[in-house]
């Protein structure tokens, strides 16, 4: 269950801006916040069952979002190779600091 939510989390930081407004809401509060869906309900006022619905629909846009665009799955391979650089440069510790320097620059793009 974590790791499901973990995974939605990340997807939902990818994807948010192509959801409507109330999908975003919904989710944020939902996942972000840990909102129940009764709490979620009541602050719509509309039935549990409409959020269920609409947050399942949302998880499934968002996983058909991932499987055309992969912004995921390659923001978790680029994460792999950059600790695998860094263990290299740890490893060989002569003028490595230019090489440290560039994997910072990398990992603030994402």
């Amino acid at each position: 269950m974590l790791e499901k939510t973990t995974r939605i989390n990340y997807l939902f930081d990818f994807y948010q801006s192509l959801l409507t407004p109330k999908q975003r809401s919904y989710m944020s509060l939902y996942y972000l916040d840990d909102y129940s869906l009764g709490e979620i309900a009541e602050e719509y006022d509309v039935s549990r069952q409409a959020v269920y619905d609409n947050i399942k629909r949302t998880e499934a846009m968002l996983e058909e979002y991932e499987e055309k665009l992969l912004l995921f799955q390659k923001f978790q391979e680029r994460s792999k190779l950059i600790s695998k650089m860094k263990e290299l440069i740890n490893e060989d510790h002569s003028s490595n600091r230019a090489l440290l320097d560039l994997i910072s620059e990398l990992e603030k793009l994402d």
